[in-house]
């Protein structure tokens, strides 16, 4: 059996990866200008660096938004495509180990996958992700830089930007600790640093999306979340997620692979279908 290869096709990011013998190999991102250049340099590079012939490729397996754009087989090989959601559930399912979950696919908005053994179907999502972050980081920051403004968030107070429980309640309330958010850069001033500004946007964006997968999950009995996408590599989730976590008795799990996690779901989708 060659290796299958799995391809999540952004607007202008592509993530690859290799699948061979139930294991991943290597996966990699490329940024480009336009999808079909993203994901043709993507896989140029992936088979250069992991020293792979074309003839020693399978199949090609391609998905995510940019896929629309993929008409032909990709350098000749066979190519066929994968629906994205069946694809966050699969490479989530893999690389959790978790037969029941909802996956949360941090993208440039977000959506919400449940799983339940076989059963994998999108139930729905919000338009806040990655590209609210970067949005409002141009607005406010004059920047869409991943590294200035995780930089920038690093040195920031979120007691600046957030109005915690502590700032209106002299005694934690039903539920809610003293650290818990009341109300989301309520205490901004029209002057606050940078620093407070970045941090006060990541952490708005990682509350939000956890607080709303965790609203999804009612009357589903799921209590564990596996975060995937670009923005589960923020080190702010390492903080926000345990702390929901504490709130609300869920689990968040974030797998090895979870920025290629709809990769490895496009590979698993032709093994699947070649062992029924």
């Amino acid at each position: 059996m060659g290796i299958i290869i799995g391809i999540d096709v952004g607007i202008s990011t592509t993530k690859i990866v290799g699948l061979r013998g139930g294991h991943v190999v290597s996966p990699i991102r490329i940024t480009a200008a336009d999808p079909v250049t993203s994901l043709y340099g993507a896989f140029g590079k992936y088979l250069h660096d992991n020293n792979i012939k074309l003839n020693d490729v399978e199949q090609v397996m391609v998905t995510g938004v940019g896929s629309a754009y993929i008409d032909e087989p990709v350098y000749g090989l066979p190519t066929a495509k994968t629906d994205e959601f069946i694809a966050d559930g699969l490479g989530a399912r893999f690389e959790s180990g978790l037969s029941k979950a909802i996956v949360v696919s941090m993208g440039t908005g977000t959506s919400f996958v449940q799983c339940d053994g076989e059963d994998i179907r999108h139930i729905g999502g919000i338009g806040i992700g990655g590209g609210t972050l970067q949005g409002l980081s141009r607005v406010m920051l004059n920047t869409r830089d991943w590294n200035q403004i995780q930089s920038l968030a690093t040195q920031g107070n979120i007691h600046n930007i957030n109005l915690l429980i502590g700032d209106i309640s002299t005694h934690p309330l039903p539920g809610l600790p003293m650290d818990a958010t009341a109300s989301l850069f309520s205490k901004a001033q029209y002057d606050a640093p940078k620093e407070d500004i970045a941090l006060g946007i990541i952490v708005m964006v990682l509350q939000t999306i956890g607080s709303a997968a965790i609203l999804s999950a009612l009357n589903t009995g799921i209590k564990d979340f596996v975060l995937i996408g670009n923005l589960t590599l923020l080190p702010q989730c390492k903080e926000i997620y345990p702390m929901l976590e504490n709130f609300y008795n869920v689990r968040f799990h974030i797998p090895k692979y979870s920025e290629f996690c709809t990769a490895i779901g496009a590979a698993l989708y032709y093994v699947q279908s070649k062992n029924k």
